[in-house]
């Protein structure tokens, strides 16, 4: 291949990442509304319990403040993650990939523990407008970690087959920017829902 042909096989490969990142960005935001609608619905209905139970009774801080460590701590492993990628580690990049991946199946499991009591307890989404908004707000955050936490383990997978090739490295990029963007909306889902919740403000 001549040189010009390589020149112009990379200007073509650059262009069609940065479609991709812009793609993605796109996506981000579209989700960005989406959660926003569902806060701006939880936000109408947090009062109406119908008789039933509020958050300030139903909510235990300590142990929402234990899922939010775990999903922040896991922020904090993916950025080491990207250093890593960064530096081309492929065995760094693995293990911090791998702790990420356990903290966010922590979190994951313990949102479904908790989902788990309040339905056992009759607390499910049917009883009330306030926790049906729960319940499909907090609901729609724990989607979004199962597809993240699916779509690390697809990536390590590849990163051991096949190193850290420029392709993996970006879309180890994508996934760093998705898993942030899910500890952002967790951040407002925990002090929306749970700290005012159960603040009984």
């Amino acid at each position: 291949m001549s040189e010009t042909a390589q020149m112009i096989e990379q200007r073509r490969e650059h262009e069609a990442a940065e479609k991709t990142v812009f793609g993605f960005w796109v996506y981000l935001m579209t989700d960005c509304v989406l959660f926003a609608g569902l806060f701006a619905v939880f936000s109408v209905l947090r009062h109406n319990t119908y008789g039933g139970p509020n958050g300030h009774q139903l909510f235990d801080l300590p142990y929402t403040l234990g899922e939010t460590f775990a999903l922040l701590t896991s922020s904090f492993t993916c950025g080491l993650a990207m250093l890593a990628a960064q530096r081309r580690s492929k065995r760094a990049v693995l293990f911090w990939l791998g702790v990420t991946f356990l903290l966010g199946l922590t979190f994951l499991g313990m949102e479904l523990n908790e989902f788990h009591g309040l339905i056992r307890a009759g607390d499910s989404w049917r009883r009330s407008g306030f926790l049906s908004s729960f319940f499909v707000l907090v609901g729609t955050h724990g989607l979004h970690i199962t597809f993240g936490l699916l779509w690390m383990a697809v990536l390590g997978v590849y990163t051991w087959k096949k190193g850290l090739t420029d392709s993996i490295r970006k879309r180890l990029t994508l996934l760093s920017l998705f898993w942030h963007f899910l500890d952002v909306i967790w951040i407002f889902i925990f002090t929306i829902v749970y700290l005012y919740g159960s603040l009984n403000v």
